[in-house]
């Protein structure tokens, strides 16, 4: 059985080289996937948006630069641990097995690409953010943080089984264990390593070194800041992720409450400073330095009146945005130095870089500031990749993809055989330039979650203008027309004059379901 594997792995290969010039043997590209949590297409440079100018990502728009930036690429599911096990499988969440970030572990042992590559010789790697409630399988090592991880002082999870804490910035020690197995690893073959930071996830907790970044800056605000949620489900207005009524004042906007004195804050107030809480002294007093007169001068303006409602809501998005951009420039910071010890080891040439997350965020837009809905601000995922002589440079497709495409291309690249089962497509034919052979046309979305941040169950499909979405629990469907309503402020559902669009999206929308073997909506608990 093994020879017959073997064998069949050589014919694979072997075609793949004939065809496309890419693969040659033990010249196998390494394919190096950074991953970041919660990373807003809107917060990378690169992408262009209102915050482009304010928080430059360099380093992230050097691999856009230098290789291909996609500017339709979408998460399956916008939610942690289901997104991570669709990367890794191919495969939508009813088929991976992880619909939401609860329930039971991932099943490593189902085909992954990690699995795949690691059977093809080649060495593989995990190191970061994991999120998938199993130990990881398919890797010969991997360092892991445990569930969401922390930022400060972080645990680690290690091969063994033992936990250690380090000192220091979870984005930094992530890439210095990343760093480190590069160095240690086996120079004769070709390496797949996942480094995969936790940031820029909730707390959006900043380094030290960027707290006072973004200090006298005004963070531009998006047009749909104070969206009031009419004109779309009615689910819409019941969420529990607003800036305005769901940011948390200790947890998400840092006002300790041994800081406000007699000043009685509005809710939420639930869950206290759980990174401070980690911080050393040192630590805890840089900390302090920058955020404590800030604290105490909004503290006395609220307490004096001077704040009106409106005002106060502008001050949480300052301070939100400033955290989360200064969390982002760590990332970027850090892609910097994956990007220099290429350089610096005469890896980069044959090295595939890739830079995603693993679905977007919102930074504000209709009033949010987390993700699950379908709206393009969390859909969106980004994606850049850097081949060497493969992709063109400054190349921007305007391809339908999504994160159950990757698996496939990381098995293509590395030579090996997809499962027909795999329900994504692989993006070397648009990685070299042969679109033609691209033939998707539409995408198919589904959240499983039920009652975290009050954002129901919704299922929709997307092709390259118009953005259809169900809601079973209250059986209402919303129709974008993206062209002419981006920022999808009114769904065109029931319009005479979208009859048709509405029919051929709703025709498509069960033809996917159908296609990808989705589970009737009952069934689903």
């Amino acid at each position: 059985m093994g020879s017959y594997q073997n064998l069949r792995s050589l014919i694979v290969l072997t075609f793949l080289s004939l065809v496309t010039g890419i693969v040659r043997g033990d010249e196998r590209p390494n394919i190096l996937f950074i991953f970041s949590d919660d990373h807003a297409v809107n917060a990378i440079s690169a992408y262009g948006s209102r915050l482009q100018e304010v928080a430059p990502t360099p380093h992230i728009d050097r691999i856009a630069r230098e290789g291909a930036i996609f500017r339709n690429s979408f998460c399956a599911n916008s939610i942690c641990g289901p997104s991570r096990a669709t990367v890794l499988t191919g495969l939508h969440s009813h088929k991976n097995g992880r619909m939401r970030n609860g329930g039971a572990p991932f099943d490593g042992s189902q085909w992954t690409c990690a699995n795949a590559l690691q059977q093809a010789g080649y060495q593989t790697a995990v190191i970061g953010k994991w999120h998938l409630r199993s130990n990881p399988v398919g890797f010969d090592y991997w360092e892991v943080l445990p569930g969401q991880g922390n930022y400060y002082n972080p645990m680690f999870i290690h091969m063994d089984g033992s936990r250690k804490q380090d000192t220091g910035y979870a984005t930094d020690l992530t890439t210095d264990k990343a760093l480190t197995w590069l160095n240690q690893r086996d120079k004769d073959k070709p390496f797949f390593l996942m480094c995969q930071h936790k940031a820029p996830h909730r707390t959006f907790a900043p380094a030290l070194r960027h707290l006072d970044d973004f200090d006298g800056v005004a963070i531009p605000e998006p047009d749909t800041l104070f969206d009031e949620y009419q004109n779309r489900s009615m689910t819409l207005a019941t969420n529990e992720m607003e800036i305005d009524r769901h940011f948390d004042w200790a947890y998400d906007a840092k006002v300790r409450r041994d800081e406000r004195g007699d000043v009685v804050l509005p809710k939420p107030d639930r869950y206290g400073t759980p990174e401070y809480n980690r911080m050393n002294d040192r630590q805890k007093a840089a900390w302090n330095a920058h955020f404590s007169p800030l604290n105490q001068k909004f503290l006395q303006d609220f307490k004096d009146g001077k704040l009106s409602h409106e005002e106060v809501v502008r001050w949480k998005y300052q301070r939100y945005m400033k955290n989360y951009l200064a969390t982002v420039r760590a990332v970027d910071e850090n892609v910097g130095r994956m990007l220099q010890y290429l350089d610096q080891h005469d890896l980069a040439e044959n090295t595939i870089v890739i830079y995603s997350s693993d679905q977007g965020f919102y930074l504000g837009e209709h009033g949010w500031y987390d993700k699950r809905w379908m709206f393009e601000e969390s859909f969106k995922m980004p994606f850049v990749i850097r081949w060497p002589g493969v992709v063109q440079p400054g190349s921007e497709p305007d391809t339908l993809i999504q994160n159950i495409d990757y698996a496939p291309t990381f098995a293509q690249v590395a030579g090996v055989e997809v499962p027909a089962s795999v329900q994504g497509k692989s993006l070397v034919p648009v990685l070299t330039g042969k679109d033609e052979q691209w033939d998707r046309d539409s995408l198919y979305y589904a959240y499983y979650e039920i009652g975290e941040h009050a954002v129901p169950q919704h299922f929709g499909v997307r092709t390259d203008r118009y953005k259809l979405i169900y809601f079973p629990a209250t059986e209402e469907w919303n129709l974008f027309d993206l062209q002419k309503d981006p920022q999808e402020m009114t769904s065109v559902h029931g319009k005479a004059r979208y009859r048709r669009t509405q029919q051929l999206l709703t025709d498509e929308y069960h033809r996917l379901r159908d296609h990808y073997e989705a589970p009737p909506y009952e069934n689903i608990k």
